[in-house]
């Protein structure tokens, strides 16, 4: 890793000044003179964090602790800014297998440290769980839900292109039990809920759940609505789906509408049968939305603390368009080359796709509903969906911070959602999330501050996972390597 230059006159008044108060490390990295940033402590200047041992083990005033020079690396952070290090809270590593090989080079050097993968085949997820664990300062922190756990018929069951085997069709409640066990022995970090559940298979999930200390998060089951859901035990709720269907004036007739629906439907295929039902709901949903109703709605989420992963960039990519802009497509580049003549093949495809009125209609209210979800109290994690939908790898989330912010968030509660609400979700908050004594160093270092403008968080001049710094040339290296595939 190469060191960074730093003016000797700088060197010599490190070491000399207020040697009475100067701390005694060796081989420790320290960041001088700069600014700190995270949703705890908020913004302080002119701060020394002294990393050791993959840990922060010191922070002061650059005015009152000083560190020698010798035997340390030392960065000079004047005019940067030091963030805790970003977690992209929606990710799937099996939906493009072919592409997992390289996710762990873009999420890093796009300063994404840690992920929650949410659904896929637990042989090939595992695996990189593991892999992550055994290299910690290669390769971001993974956590895994294993399997999307489906009903019958199930709607990721490997039958397409678009639908690859994500996902696990249980028949009975007691397939559920042996399943759900099976997981948890392996070693999974939460579970993943999905549409084709019954309300009593939903309900094992949530029982066994409970029981074995695992987080639930997923869709809200077509059987069921977000409050049963959510008053169930459902942790978090993901893209905000079935929202709508919940706040209309009209959703217990909806529902029926679904029950029965899902009836007819037993013999289609999942994907099919899920797409059908959605299409035939969603509009009518939106136009009999009612105020009223989504107010009751959020405050049984906030109440029973259900999260919301809005996904918004992915919900909204059809309208806004992110991919056909140049520099998204220059991404494209990073991927492997037979991905990456289908992305821009893809890009093309949706550039030239003409946007319906709903359409629009319907992204509007995403937006609408994600300031909502805010303003309730109810938690936001940041999470992308990628690589699916044109999103890139690590590139996604800083897209996805942006969007948030479009929609009503602050800078700072888009730096939380990315940083310290993942870390408590977890129960790692004194672990990670903010920047403080005894906590990992995952960390980035900005050229620029993201309060002012949430896409600072892309001006990124150095990326440290558990104290292993990647400067700029480290950072090149990887782009260049991805690029060479």
């Amino acid at each position: 890793m190469k060191r960074f230059f730093i003016p000797l006159t700088f060197l010599i008044l490190l070491f000399t000044a207020c040697q009475t108060n100067q701390s005694e490390y060796e081989n420790a990295t320290i960041i001088h003179s700069i600014t700190t940033i995270d949703a705890v402590n908020g913004m302080t200047d002119h701060q020394t964090v002294v990393i050791k041992d993959g840990k922060i083990l010191e922070i002061g005033s650059s005015d009152e602790l000083f560190v020698s020079a010798e035997g340390n690396e030392i960065i000079d952070g004047t005019g940067k800014f030091l963030i805790p290090g970003l977690w992209d809270a929606h990710v799937h590593f099996s939906y493009i297998e072919e592409l997992a090989p390289s996710m762990f080079n873009l999420f890093l050097a796009y300063g994404i440290t840690s992920v929650r993968d949410t659904g896929g085949r637990i042989e090939f997820v595992k695996q990189w769980k593991d892999r992550a664990a055994a290299n910690p300062t290669e390769a971001p922190r993974v956590m895994i839900a294993g399997p999307l756990l489906d009903g019958e018929p199930n709607v990721y069951d490997g039958s397409s292109p678009g639908r690859p085997p994500l996902s696990v069709g249980l028949e009975t409640v007691e397939d559920v039990t042996e399943m759900v066990n099976r997981l948890d022995s392996i070693g999974v970090d939460l579970l993943k809920a999905y549409e084709m559940l019954t309300p009593e298979q939903f309900e094992e999930v949530m029982r066994l759940a409970e029981e074995k200390g695992l987080k639930v998060t997923g869709h809200v089951p077509l059987s069921m609505n977000a409050v049963s859901a959510s008053n169930a035990g459902l942790n978090s709720m993901e893209h905000m789906r079935n929202l709508e269907v919940s706040m209309a004036s009209n959703w217990e007739d909806l529902q029926e509408q679904r029950l029965q629906m899902l009836e007819e439907g037993q013999d289609d295929p999942g994907g099919i049968l899920r797409s059908r039902i959605h299409s035939a709901m969603r509009e009518t949903a939106i136009e009999n939305y009612d105020e009223e109703r989504a107010d009751e709605v959020l405050q049984v989420l906030a109440e029973n603390e259900t999260w919301q992963i809005p996904t918004l960039a992915l919900n909204t990519r059809s309208v806004e368009k992110f991919y056909t802009d140049s520099e998204w497509q220059e991404t494209f580049t990073l991927l492997p080359d037979s991905i990456e003549q289908e992305w821009y093949a893809s890009a093309e495809e949706g550039a030239q796709s003409e946007v319906s009125e709903f359409g629009a209609e319907y992204s509007n209210w995403l937006f609408n509903m994600v300031g909502k979800i805010n303003e309730a109290g109810i938690t936001i994690m940041a999470g992308t969906d990628t690589p699916i939908g044109l999103l890139t790898p690590g590139r996604s989330l800083h897209h996805e911070l942006k969007v948030m912010v479009d929609a009503g968030l602050t800078p700072m509660e888009a730096l939380q959602a990315a940083t310290l609400n993942p870390a408590r979700y977890f129960e790692m908050e004194d672990e990670l999330g903010t920047i403080d004594e005894g906590k990992w160093a995952d960390l980035l270092i900005l050229d620029a501050n993201p309060l002012d403008d949430i896409e600072n968080t892309l001006e990124i001049n150095t990326v440290i996972r558990q104290g292993e710094v990647y400067d700029q040339e480290a950072l090149e290296e990887i782009f260049e390597r991805l690029r060479n595939k």
